[in-house]
């Protein structure tokens, strides 16, 4: 959901509820539907600061999934080139052919698992590459003390990868459970029904309606960001994109160059095996 959907949303909302105040006001006696205001107003603020204070703290667990797919991102960018660097130095009959399969990693995670992240179809699929780098690491023998360093250090930075990934594809389905939507939309109408007892035909149309406006702008927004929360991956503003990789790539395929390495993946330019 871009911006502009947000504030259409919002303003429609906004404007539905204001009329219906403004419509039940006609009718409101003075001094609104409660007898007693001041006990009326502390049962508002009761129901007001519950529902703030779960939501506050629902946003906040979306936002720290969101660092959190964030962070795994750019992690997973960083380990990547560090694994081009670290494949220079074993056995020279695989040197090639893992940088390659590093290069179509990179990719596709660009050009296959983005697009699917954004429409939450990834589901269990895995990066292809990632079998076929184990697979091409399976074969290698370290013969000398500085293969082998360079084959243990693979071997962390291969896990480093994997969980830098499953930090990223973390919340691509969404973070928040429907029953948790449900009782926030049960929370928001309650409140909603709650203010429009506080119609008040001796008050001002202008009065009313800020009363009704402010509440149903507030509510509204929070639950729009925690939308935006949920889904964390899109090409909108403030959504997750694969800016970490496409630099990585561009690093990498700069620094093969400036060392004179020539490297043909086996891979088209967005992931996909030739």
């Amino acid at each position: 959901m871009n911006i502009v959907m947000g504030a259409l949303i919002t303003l429609g909302v906004t404007a539905f509820t204001v009329t219906a105040m403004l419509l039940v006001r006609r009718r409101a006696p003075e001094g609104s539907y409660f007898s007693d205001g001041d006990r009326a107003s502390g049962v508002f603020g009761v129901l007001a600061t519950g529902f703030s204070v779960l939501l506050g703290f629902i946003i906040f667990l979306a936002f720290q999934s969101y660092d959190q797919a964030r962070s795994g991102a750019e992690t997973e960018a960083v380990t990547v080139a560090q694994q081009v660097q670290t494949a220079q130095f074993l056995p020279a009959d695989v040197r090639e052919e893992l940088t390659g399969e590093l290069v179509c990693y990179a990719r596709a995670v660009v050009g296959v698992e983005w697009p699917r992240m954004q429409d939450g179809t990834l589901g269990d699929a895995f990066n292809p590459w990632g079998p076929a780098l184990f697979e091409t690491i399976d074969t290698v023998e370290p013969q000398t003390a500085v293969e082998q360093s360079a084959y243990d250090r693979w071997m962390d930075q291969t896990a480093n990868r994997e969980q830098a990934r499953i930090d990223r594809v973390h919340g691509a389905e969404g973070l928040i459970p429907l029953p948790l939507w449900l009782v926030l939309f049960v929370i928001s109408a309650v409140i909603f029904v709650y203010v429009l007892f506080f119609a008040d035909s001796a008050e001002g149309a202008v009065t009313q309606g800020l009363l009704m406006g402010s509440v149903t702008v507030v509510i509204t927004l929070l639950l729009l960001l925690l939308g935006f929360f949920d889904h964390p991956h899109g090409d909108q503003v403030g959504k997750l994109e694969p800016a970490a990789m496409e630099r990585t790539m561009r690093i990498v395929d700069a620094q093969l160059t400036e060392v004179d390495i020539t490297v043909t993946p086996p891979c088209d330019a967005t992931g996909r095996a030739d």
